[in-house]
């Protein structure tokens, strides 16, 4: 993938994950980040437990593993509403 595509992929993946945890904060760039690094966290947590590389494509398996990485990435980081 592009640059590009990855900078789509990410704000796609990080605000999916925003909205799934209920992050505090928001924005393009932010969100752009956490979906960025949230897919590096997720596809470590995949190859982790099936032992297999995981594509680095824009598909939907992918798109999942991204946005589960990203909602694991925002509760660690604490970036979640406290209720």
């Amino acid at each position: 993938m592009g640059i590009l595509a990855w900078v789509i992929f990410g704000a796609l993946a990080g605000g999916v994950a925003g909205m799934v945890a209920g992050s505090k904060r928001s924005g393009c760039l932010f969100n752009i980040v956490i979906g960025v690094v949230g897919a590096f966290v997720g596809g470590l947590i995949m190859r982790f437990v099936t032992g297999e590389s995981f594509s680095i494509g824009f598909d939907w398996p992918s798109f999942l593993v991204a946005v589960v990485g990203s909602v694991i990435l925002l509760v660690v980081t604490g970036a979640t509403k406290r209720k």
